[in-house]
């Protein structure tokens, strides 16, 4: 008898997932948003953290040099460079993601699987030192090594006065006020982790000087991470991204407020054409609600997603960003994303993290009416939480039989589920998008298109309320229209199976459709002390 409902249950779970399957991907929200975005990936275990660094400078190698203030002193084993497309693997496994669903025929619904389940079980949960010079200033060299392209010391120094003239003596073009910024790292004892690239070792991309991502790691009982040295090359509001590993554990910020991201709203068709534009205002209108705060949104086992806009993470990828000295493998650990956005004005501390009990939020499928449950964070056993965004598609074909059910929801007409836990099939390449509806360049409300109510940022549906020139949380940042033309195709998917259906991606203007930052300076604003340029 249990062999036969297994088999009946298998069976039945062919062409439909049940609350598994959380959407065809459509696009992701990813640091390509932001053109002053900074991103980092940290790994913690017990006392030891791993802090990996992207590169995005833009100019001449031998002008580019860093300081990163360092609880210890740092020896050559324990730096080393990094492929520049793991970065890119992280951001968008992490990223808010903009998902779609189809009415099922009403006259020929799937079956209820998970009604069968809980009749038979009565419960069911979806599986889810040198002087080197110093003469007198009190500086240090406690190490010199080179790492590829990087030319590296790490410096100590008894005063933040005598490190700056040390600095500009040895010819960094430090910007002003930097003894000030200095001063409170020496007075707790840090050390400087410098960094300068060797120009005849640098890698060039038609023209341009491509250097490594750069990682390294210590031994430290505070798990925080420095970025108030950077707030001197702060041109204005900047964005930070964190990606946190950790062995079962979510982490959130411990000195500032926390809060996450709303989830799980239903969206007008419309987004699809200005996702980049809708996630930057929800996410603008969520700040203002919750003032200087760390926004969570994304914490999941690594090893799995669902969507997933590219594969999860495999062992290999986790011992790059550090499992090789943690031992956290990606089965195991707990990937977080945190976005803080802030001024010169809004940044006091730098950024200490601790670990936090589990969440959810931001899965399942659509109701019969199509409202979304999960639409905020929930205490869970397990973290499950992700900004997800639906466009629901009701059904359009012909309706002939006399007891109609509507609400069921799943792949494009005539094309099968995935399976949980089953190969998903990639994308095929996707056809030209069409044009998108007209006027709708001039529509910048998340109200607009948002076809439901969220009042944890104030929001009514289909109202102008929260309009980018209007909005509390945009003060500074001009209004940004939405792009007409994407910018690119979308990336093949996993968790998606072919469609018909274009699948335009979003995009803002001067962006790309990559993980990769733009502008003219590499961490403007978080992390480094970068200088322009170097004296020769």
């Amino acid at each position: 008898m249990i062999r036969w409902m297994v088999a009946l249950v298998v069976t039945l779970m062919l062409p439909w997932a049940a609350h598994a399957f959380c959407g065809f991907y459509v696009s992701g929200a990813d640091a390509s948003l932001y053109s002053s975005a900074t991103m980092v990936v940290m790994m913690r275990h017990e006392n030891t953290t791993v802090l990996s660094m992207q590169n995005n400078y833009q100019g001449p190698p031998e002008d580019f040099a860093m300081v990163v203030p360092v609880p210890v002193v740092l020896s050559e084993e324990t730096v080393k460079t990094l492929p520049r497309e793991v970065f890119d693997r992280v951001d968008r496994l992490a990223a808010p993601r903009l998902v779609e669903y189809w009415e099922a025929d009403p006259c020929n619904p799937p079956p209820d699987v998970l009604g069968m389940l809980r009749g038979m079980t009565g419960a069911w949960t979806s599986p889810a030192g040198l002087a080197m010079g110093a003469g007198g200033l009190g500086v240090t060299v406690e190490a010199e090594f080179s790492v590829a392209e990087y030319d590296i010391v790490i410096l100590s120094a008894e005063d933040s006065g005598g490190l700056d003239t040390w600095l500009r003596r040895e010819g960094y073009n430090i910007p002003a006020g930097a003894e000030g910024a200095l001063r409170p790292y020496v007075e707790a004892g840090t050390k400087f982790f410098v960094a300068k690239v060797a120009a005849d070792r640098v890698t060039f991309e038609d023209g341009r000087a491509v250097l490594s991502p750069l990682r390294f790691h210590y031994e430290s009982d505070e798990f925080s991470l420095p970025v108030r040295l950077g707030l001197l090359n702060s041109a204005g509001q900047q964005d930070l991204l964190v990606h946190i590993l950790a062995s079962g554990r979510r982490y959130e910020v411990a000195n500032y407020p926390n809060a996450t991201i709303p989830t799980n709203i239903v969206v007008d068709d419309a987004t699809r054409w200005g996702f980049g534009d809708f996630y930057d205002l929800l996410f603008r209108r969520t700040v203002a609600q919750n003032e200087g705060a760390v926004v969570t949104e994304y914490s999941w086992n690594a090893s799995s997603c669902d969507p997933c806009p590219v594969p999860a993470l495999t062992d290999s990828e986790v011992m790059t960003l550090g499992g090789d000295v943690t031992h956290v493998s990606a089965s195991s650990a707990v990937l977080t994303r945190l976005h803080h956005r802030y001024t010169s004005q809004g940044l006091s501390e730098d950024l200490v993290f601790r670990e936090a009990s589990a969440i959810v939020g931001g899965r399942g499928m659509p109701d019969r009416e199509g409202k979304m449950s999960e639409e905020s964070a929930a205490p869970s056993s397990s973290n499950n939480f992700q900004g997800r965004y639906v466009i629901l598609h009701r059904w359009e074909g012909e309706i002939a039989c006399d007891t109609p059910e509507r609400g069921h929801w799943g792949a494009p007409p005539g094309q099968p589920m995935p399976i949980w836990g089953a190969p998903a099939p990639l994308l095929r390449e996707a056809e030209a998008p069409p044009d998108p509806p007209e006027g709708l360049a001039a529509v910048t409300a998340i109200g607009l298109l948002s076809k439901v109510d969220v009042p944890a940022i104030g929001v009514r549906a289909g109202q102008a309320e929260g309009a980018l020139a209007n909005d509390p949380g945009a003060a500074g940042v001009a209004p940004t229209a939405m792009r007409a033309e994407p910018s690119r195709e979308p990336e093949p998917s996993m968790g998606a199976v072919p469609t018909t259906t274009p699948q335009p991606s979003a995009s803002r203007e001067g962006g790309c459709g990559s993980c990769a930052t733009s502008g003219g300076s590499w961490f403007t604003g978080l992390l480094l002390l970068v200088w322009a340029r170097r004296r020769r």
